[in-house]
């Protein structure tokens, strides 16, 4: 089988890559420069909701279903739904394939997975975690195969997820990707009543206010400038100081959530973009976890590039700086449907 052209929509950037089978991949500049000889097309799909929990060959029915999920994920499942669209105009000879980034939590229990909401928003209206960046916690699972994983995804998007035995059973990202800790321009958790005290006293309108908690809060938010983790590492502006302290501060409150969640805490990953970049990040997490044994490495970690681990020699846990490869398991995931 040809390469498989994988298409990564995310929330801030789209990436094409070609990935071989022995999992060797090559960035594609535009899908009018796709290689030639490509035997399929995968396509990264954030939120795949309870219709789709494994990888599907796309046609006209499974756009529509697509479209009508992408309000739970808009930053995401709207960009996918358009580069599909290109995609399947630019290849229309060859399958095309969802992957979802929420199928590697469908092993999350009940416990983890239900909110404490009237059982009428359960039952008949689907509300429940679904958990995000499936494909990179997976790849990080297989990685680093301990039995007590925590997976800090920190990118445009940032969520961290519990691995117990190469399962999911944990994850701060919930019924969209909005839940969980602060990212780029995203909010994360808040209090819900903040969002009805600003509907109900006419502060915001419901599409400024999705606005503003989707695009305008975050990095962005808190610093007033900038989203970006190096622009605010560069910063004498105390603002960007407090965005930075905010993030750590939250991030690290989740892997200590995630080590309850897993009994305890062999391994920590830190992937995506500012996790494989911001040393001070990590620093600044790591620095935050040392009641569970989490000691850092400064100059290990100062000078890593992924793949790296980064913990002292004396540190209870192990300290891994990997680099995020959901093309490839969306690539794998892609020929095993096609071959099997």
């Amino acid at each position: 089988m040809g390469p498989v052209l994988v298409v990564n929509a995310g929330s801030t950037s789209l990436k094409l890559s070609a990935v071989a089978e022995d999992g060797t991949a090559e960035p594609v500049d535009s899908l009018d420069s796709a290689p030639a000889g490509v035997a399929a097309v995968a396509h990264r799909v954030v939120h795949g909701g309870t219709v789709f929990s494994a990888p599907v060959v796309i046609d006209a029915g499974v756009e529509r279903r697509l479209a009508a999920l992408s309000e739970l994920a808009p930053l995401h499942n709207r960009p996918a739904l358009a580069a599909i669209d290109q995609a399947r105009r630019a290849l229309p000879d060859v399958p095309h394939v969802a992957v979802f980034d929420t199928a590697f939590h469908a092993t999350i229990p009940e416990a983890a997975a239900t909110y404490a909401v009237p059982e009428r928003w359960r039952a008949g209206w689907g509300i429940r975690r679904y958990g995000f960046h499936g494909l990179s916690v997976q790849w990080a699972a297989e990685q680093v195969p301990v039995p007590r994983l925590v997976v800090c995804h920190l990118g445009g998007g940032c969520s961290v997820t519990a691995v117990l035995e190469g399962r999911s059973v944990d994850t701060t990202m919930g019924f969209s990707p909005l839940e969980g800790v602060p990212m780029a321009t995203r909010s994360g958790s808040i209090d819900v009543e903040i969002a009805l005290y600003l509907l109900r006293h006419g502060k915001l309108a419901l599409d400024e206010l999705e606005q503003a908690l989707e695009q305008e809060s975050g990095l962005l938010g808190l610093s007033g400038f900038s989203s970006r983790v190096e622009e605010l590492e560069r910063s004498d502006d105390p603002r960007a100081r407090l965005a930075l302290e905010v993030f750590a501060h939250r991030v690290g409150q989740a892997v200590a959530a995630m080590a309850t969640s897993l009994g305890g805490l062999d391994a920590l990953v830190f992937t995506a973009g500012v996790g494989e970049r911001s040393a001070r990040v990590r620093a600044d997490v790591c620095e935050r976890l040392r009641f569970l044994g989490v000691d850092l490495n400064a100059a290990a970690n100062a000078a890593a590039e992924p793949d790296a681990e980064v913990a002292s020699s004396g540190s209870a846990v192990r300290i891994v700086v990997l680099h995020a490869r959901e093309d490839l398991v969306a690539a794998r995931a892609t020929r095993s449907l096609l071959e099997g």
